[in-house]
């Protein structure tokens, strides 16, 4: 690590890039249960902003793991690995005014305090997109609930894998209660303070 020079100093700073943008940078993290809804609301969410002239970008844990985390399987290491480049990556965005939203199941309470230490406090706003393992396996989008079932997945989150809910989310977001609009509508009102520059 010796030879490594970060040029940061040299860049052009972060307000510079939100007074370009006209916002301010932010990662809305949202973490539950395969199938909870956390991509369909992020998708339903970031078309407002788009409407309303924001730059956003979507992190979806699907998505990242065909490309950047495709090496990784879903041990407890590699589960730590997945959200660090996740975090690492929604960081670089936020610092440089773009509104990230990170759709990833992150289990486990330890793996968002990594998380939030990497984005930073002030710039991770955290979502809990709850539904019950019974719900989500009623829906089975992906067909993962069926696989699970049928022992055809190991350590599946719910089932043999479990999932710690936060304790402290800025927001929850009941998928059982809610419609995706709904969502989408509670969860530009909570993070509207924030972006706005």
């Amino acid at each position: 690590m010796s030879n490594i020079h970060p040029e940061h100093h040299r860049f052009l700073k972060r307000h510079d890039k939100e007074s370009l943008l006209k916002q301010r940078g932010l990662a809305v993290w949202m973490c539950g249960l395969s199938g909870s809804g956390k991509s369909t609301i992020a998708n339903a969410t970031e078309r407002v902003l788009h409407q309303q002239g924001r730059f956003t970008i979507i992190l979806d844990g699907d998505n990242m793991r065909t490309g950047l985390n495709s090496n990784l399987g879903f041990s407890d290491d590699d589960r730590l690995e997945n959200i660090r480049r996740l975090a690492e990556t929604a960081k670089l965005l936020v610092e440089n005014g773009v509104i990230v939203f990170i759709s990833a199941i992150t289990p486990r309470g330890e793996l968002r305090d990594l998380a939030r230490g990497l984005v930073g406090e002030r710039n991770l706003f955290e979502v809990h997109v709850k539904a019950s393992y019974q719900a989500c396996e009623q829906r089975d989008v992906k067909g993962l609930y069926a696989k699970a079932a049928r022992g055809e997945i190991e350590h599946f989150t719910g089932k043999d894998g479990s999932f710690e809910p936060p304790q402290n989310p800025h927001l929850v977001l009941d998928t059982e209660k809610l419609t995706i609009e709904e969502a989408a509508i509670e969860l530009l009102e909570a993070i509207q303070d924030r972006i706005n520059h």
